[in-house]
């Protein structure tokens, strides 16, 4: 059912509500009326002309008055509460629609991006098996098909120097999928090798900052990880930094992640419907272990990404494989 549907059928349903309402109100009236005329009516017939007639007849005018104006005040009431209550479920559906809608496509968004970088990691792998390592084997293969066994000597640093070409090719590809580091020592040190790799390589300075050296679950450590691969690959392609900061701290059942620049900023209103693609899939990691992504223009300039997530240590990932398991 379309969203256009529900909206119409809701808006039907408050109208009869309302309509009730608006029918209980005059039939209430109308009863309250002609109470009060039969009751005069019986009044004057069994007492005609008497003082304790006028002083019934009073009282039953005011009590009547009474009623109807405390009828007319609790159903102006339900009247209001109606129209408002149906106001606000007709716009917090709405509301919820557009979020669902927008949180599709950001799905959506999303699964084309995997499937595009799956394909550029794929392109990007055969390319450097095919140039680099291939053509570095090929070299050792030939040096050994053309030298004698007494010639292996001199052409030993030659080998040497192809093979650290391979094992060199091998690792950057292996850190390309996943570092190993992230599996051996957990995020600290993950972060900390990946500011130092991004400030090797593009020459902005980056101070990192930890309050936590534990290990977290595997599936938070993946995706604070990337989420900070992303934060800063975005710092060198926009931003026009010289330096960056980031922090990892855990307090209170929470882990912080703030990744900082000192850049131009991002334009304000820099909350586009249609965000890029990066940001898409840092809130996507972020919701799958129950965080969230803010970012912000500094005042002092720059951009700040901070992620807030439950803290999940790494003994609860194994506390619900043994579960699964004995499921």
């Amino acid at each position: 059912m379309s969203r256009q549907t529900v909206l119409r059928v809701m808006v039907l349903g408050f109208g009869l509500a309302v309509l009730l309402v608006i029918a209980a109100a005059y039939v209430g009236y109308e009863g309250s009326l002609s109470i009060q005329t039969n009751a005069r009516d019986l009044v004057r017939e069994h007492l005609l002309n008497t003082d304790r007639a006028a002083t019934l007849e009073k009282q039953i005018e005011q009590q009547s008055q009474h009623l109807l104006g405390g009828l007319i005040w609790i159903l102006g009431a339900c009247f209001v509460l109606a129209v408002v209550g149906s106001a606000l479920t007709i716009w917090t559906t709405d509301k919820a629609f557009r979020q669902l809608e927008w949180q599709a496509g950001e799905l959506s968004r999303v699964s084309w991006n995997l499937v595009e970088s799956h394909e550029k990691v794929a392109r990007r792998f055969s390319h450097e098996i095919h140039d680099e390592l291939g053509q570095a084997m090929a070299g050792v293969k030939g040096i050994m098909k053309r030298i004698t066994p007494e010639e292996l000597p001199g052409q030993r640093e030659e080998v040497l120097g192809l093979l650290d070409e391979v094992m060199s090719g091998i690792r950057e590809l292996s850190q390309l999928l996943r570092p190993v580091i992230l599996d051996d020592f957990g995020l600290d040190a993950g972060l900390r090798w990946l500011s130092e790799r991004f400030m090797q390589r593009t020459r902005i300075q980056v101070d990192y900052s930890s309050n936590y050296s534990g290990r977290l679950s595997d599936e938070l450590e993946t995706q604070l990880f990337r989420i900070a691969q992303e934060a800063l690959t975005n710092i060198a392609r926009h931003s026009g930094a010289t330096a960056a900061t980031v922090s990892l701290s855990v307090q209170g059942g929470h882990v912080r992640m703030e990744i900082a620049d000192n850049g131009k900023g991002m334009p304000e209103p820099f909350r586009t419907p249609h965000p890029g693609i990066g940001m898409v899939g840092m809130r996507a990691r972020a919701r799958q272990v129950r965080g969230e992504v803010k970012v912000e223009n500094r005042s002092q300039g720059g951009v700040r990404v901070v992620v807030d997530t439950p803290f999940r240590g790494q003994e609860e990932d194994g506390g619900e494989e043994n579960s699964n398991s004995a499921c």
